[in-house]
Formats: structure tokens, C-alpha cells, sequence
């Protein structure tokens, strides 16, 4: 595919992607909002089956929200159902999976130096573990293990740990971490096809019909819906930790997700809390720390080279470096196949600009080591010390 083109298409699928994102999960959570915050009912509402109330005002207005203990006496002639947030979300997100890591995947997905694997087998093995999990999901869901949701949340946690381990032995770390999110992502959007929306037909069915719903399908819902509820902050921290590589490049990146996604779950609890009632700060206060704790176990160290023996780097010897590891992306007219323009716009052409980039240099080069994106140009671990050594006296240039 033409770099210009495929850089538009990732452009307008991932803004898409992030306002569908942002209409899913703002309905999700205010309705776990709303739910937790009715009201006992004055009697002549609870006379007519409405469980809880609550007012509200906003942009100018009050609103009168209603939840019934079952339905109305009279379904109303215009329902409104929340599906489409999700499943626009999950659609626009596959899209934009297979434009960046699928079409692009020697690009982003392949690592020579983690598995040697052609663009198709990483294809192959990118949809059959996303489909794969879903499936083994959905399996689970009707077994006795979904009686027990602490259970069966434990089993899933083991799963993914498994799962986030075995993909990091066979993509890139960027890809390894994208893949994990894009399973969660499509069995959140598999809860509410598979499980939330049949249950709300049939309620809807069991209501015109004059029965009594089944209990089964809301029992259904409720253990999807829960997993939805905790699993949305950490496919939301996965989403953007393509732009942080302090992460996903640590030499044990899946134990590093995986106290992510334990992290974010659990502040998610927090707020759940909260929104009953019950306030328990220790839990937000845990989850701080273990962030705390995390960000100084995978603080990067210092490039494998001994900064004592290196002779000082003078601008000159950065330019140097830079020029035949960084500018075939990172330059106004770049050499590189994919990228027709500099990555963020960073460009080094001159010393200037090296020393205006220096920070960033220092992090992605030095600190993090993911740039040159999966070591492409092959710099040298001696060559990010040099360029250490040089920012760390100050990135001096030649006047």
C-alpha cells in the first residue's frame, strides 16, 4: 500500500475508532453511574413498577430518569438501545489493526530478532489468537466456572498472562500488546452481541407477550456486562501505550501488562465502589503506589557499555550517529520505504535540531531502546551510549 495513503486511512480510522471508543465507554459508564445513583421512589411511582429515580440537570435542563423493577405497563413506541457504540468501536478498531499491524506488519508487527515469521504467518496467527480467545471465552461462559465471577475473573487473569507471555515471543512488543488489546476489545464486543443484547430482546419479547422473563438471560448479561465494566480502563491504557515504549519495551513487557491490567481493574473498583456508597480509598491509594512501584522496578537502566572508557562525543560524533541510524525516517526527505515523512515530525537534519530533540532522543534511543523502530538501521548499544554521554554533558553544539 502507498505510505501516503495508508498513513491517511490510519489517520481517519483511528480518530474514528476514538470517538466511537469515547460514545461506548462514556455510555457504559454513565449507566453504571446512573444505576448506582437512584433513588427509592415516592409511592405513586412505585406504584406503577418503577424501581428507582433521579433527577439531574444539565446544558440548561432537568432531566427525570426512571428504572422499573421490570418494564412498563405499555412499551413505549420508540425504544432506544445502546448496541452500535460498540460494535462501531470494535469494527473501526479491527480496521485500523489491519491497515497498521497487518498491511504494515513488517513495519510494526514483525521482529527479526523475536521470530523470524513471514507477513502471513503473523497474519494467520494475529486473527486466530484474537478469534481463538473469544471462542475460548465464550466456551467458559457456559460452564459452572461462571457461577463463581471471582473464580472465573482469576482463571481469566491466568489466561492473559499466558496469552500476553506467548505473543511477546512471537511479535514485536508493540504488536505483542496491540493483540492483547484487540482480544479484550472484541470480547467486550461479543458481550454485548452474544450475551447483553439477546438478554435485552428477550426481556423486550417476554414483556409484549404478557410472560415473565427468563432469569437466565439476565444472569447472562450481568457476569458480561462485569467484565466489561473492569476490563475497559486497561484496554483503554493499552490503546495509547503504543506511544510509550517504557512499557511495552521492558524485557518482561507481558509481566509489566499484566500488572497493568491488575492495576487499572482495581482502581476501576474503586469508583464502582464509590458509586454504591461504600468508599474505600485504600484500594485507589494500593493502586497508586503499585504505579509508583512499577514505574521504579522498570525504570530503564544505562546502555550495555561501560560510560567510564568512552572518549567524550562532541556534537559532531552525535550528528554522525544520528545521521546513519535515525535519518532515513527522521529528516525532511526521508530514504526509508515506509515512512514518506518524519515519524512526529521529528526531524534531525542539523545539530540544532538534534539538540531540540535531545529529551526525546534520551528516551526513545538511550532509555527505552525502541527507536530505531525494531533496531531497522542496526545501531550498536557503544553508538546509544555515545549519544548518552553527549546529552548527558549537555548536547552541546558547534556555533
Amino acid at each position: 500500500m502507498d505510505p501516503y495513503i495508508a498513513e491517511w486511512l490510519n489517520l481517519i480510522l483511528r480518530f474514528l475508532h476514538l470517538v466511537t471508543g469515547v460514545a461506548w465507554i462514556g455510555a457504559s459508564f454513565y449507566f453504571v453511574w446512573l444505576d448506582n445513583h437512584l433513588e427509592t421512589p415516592p409511592q405513586w411511582k412505585a406504584d406503577k413498577g418503577i424501581k428507582g429515580d433521579l433527577w439531574a440537570i444539565h446544558g440548561g435542563g432537568f432531566y427525570e430518569v426512571a428504572k422499573y423493577q421490570l418494564a412498563p405497563e405499555k412499551m413505549p413506541t420508540t425504544l432506544h438501545w445502546f448496541k452500535w457504540e460498540a460494535y462501531s468501536t470494535w469494527l473501526t478498531g479491527f480496521a485500523l489493526l489491519i491497515v497498521m499491524y497487518y498491511v504494515g506488519a513488517e513495519s510494526y508487527l514483525i521482529d527479526p530478532r523475536v521470530a523470524d515469521i513471514s507477513q502471513m504467518q503473523a497474519i494467520i496467527i494475529g486473527l486466530s489468537v484474537i478469534f481463538g480467545s473469544w471462542l475460548a471465552y465464550e466456551l467458559m461462559c457456559v460452564t459452572k466456572l461462571a457461577n463463581n465471577s471471582v473464580f472465573f475473573a482469576l482463571i481469566l487473569l491466568i489466561m492473559g498472562a499466558g496469552l500476553a507471555y506467548g505473543l511477546t515471543q512471537v511479535f514485536s512488543a508493540r504488536g505483542a500488546f496491540i493483540h492483547v488489546g484487540a482480544v479484550i476489545g472484541t470480547i467486550m464486543a461479543g458481550n454485548v452481541f452474544r450475551g447483553i443484547m439477546p438478554a435485552q430482546r428477550a426481556l423486550v419479547a417476554a414483556v409484549e407477550s404478557g410472560q415473565a422473563p427468563d432469569p437466565k438471560y439476565a444472569q447472562r448479561a450481568k457476569l458480561r456486562s462485569t467484565f466489561n465494566t473492569y476490563t475497559t480502563l486497561p484496554v483503554l491504557f493499552i490503546m495509547i501505550s503504543n506511544h510509550y515504549p517504557i512499557t511495552y519495551n521492558h524485557p518482561y513487557n507481558w509481566a509489566v501488562l499484566v500488572a497493568i491490567i491488575v492495576i487499572t481493574g482495581a482502581a476501576r473498583q474503586y469508583f464502582i465502589l464509590r458509586h454504591f456508597g461504600k468508599q474505600k480509598p485504600m484500594i485507589l491509594i494500593a493502586a497508586v503506589l503499585a504505579t509508583v512501584a512499577l514505574a521504579i522496578v522498570i525504570a530503564p537502566k544505562s546502555p550495555n557499555s561501560d560510560a567510564s572508557n568512552l572518549a567524550p562525543v562532541d556534537a559532531s560524533m552525535a550528528m554522525a550517529i544520528v545521521q546513519q541510524r535515525c535519518t532515513t525516517c527522521h529528516s525532511a526527505t526521508p530514504s526509508d520505504d515506509v515512512f514518506t515523512l518524519a515519524p512526529a515530525g521529528v526531524v534531525l537534519d542539523t545539530q540544532a535540531q538534534l539538540k531540540q530533540w535531545a529529551p526525546r532522543i534520551q528516551a526513545r534511543v538511550v532509555d527505552s531502546q525502541d527507536m530505531p523502530l525494531l533496531n531497522k538501521t542496526n545501531i550498536t548499544d557503544l553508538e546509544r551510549a555515545q549519544l548518552a554521554q553527549w546529552i548527558k554533558a549537555g548536547a552541546k553544539i558547534n556555533l
